[in-house]
């Protein structure tokens, strides 16, 4: 079993930047790829960012390429998500997600077979 246990989420002016951690238990972490997505009161749960599992490969979501940045540290279990120029439409509850894939990314909600409870961020005008 995967436990993915996000943080970093908080509340930030327009234009200011977070970075959210996603920490993950199990020994399958570099053998995953990793997601983030988010969701907005009312809305459908969106992808956002995703990293291959080697670091290599990132996919990005149109609204926040150029913005937000995907990486990883295997050696330390954990996901991150840099989030730059943060506009009041970013603000959302983010989820990160894991999948077993060794190559290659995922960009769509089904893709993934573990999720975290999620960080809120709040982007105030």
């Amino acid at each position: 079993q995967v436990q993915l246990v996000e943080s970093g989420g908080g509340l930030v002016q327009a234009g200011g930047s977070l970075r959210l951690s996603c920490a993950t238990s199990g020994r399958a972490f570099s053998s995953s790829v990793m997601g983030w997505f988010r969701q907005a009161p009312g809305k459908e749960r969106d992808f956002v960012a995703a990293i291959s599992a080697s670091g290599r490969s990132t996919e990005y979501a149109a609204a926040v390429k150029g913005r937000f940045t995907v990486s990883r540290d295997n050696a330390k279990n954990t996901a991150y998500l840099q989030m730059n120029s943060l506009k009041p439409e970013d603000t959302a509850d983010y989820y990160c997600a894991a999948v077993l894939r060794q190559i290659g990314v995922a960009v769509s909600r089904g893709e993934y077979d573990y999720w975290g409870q999620g960080t809120q961020v709040t982007v105030s005008s």
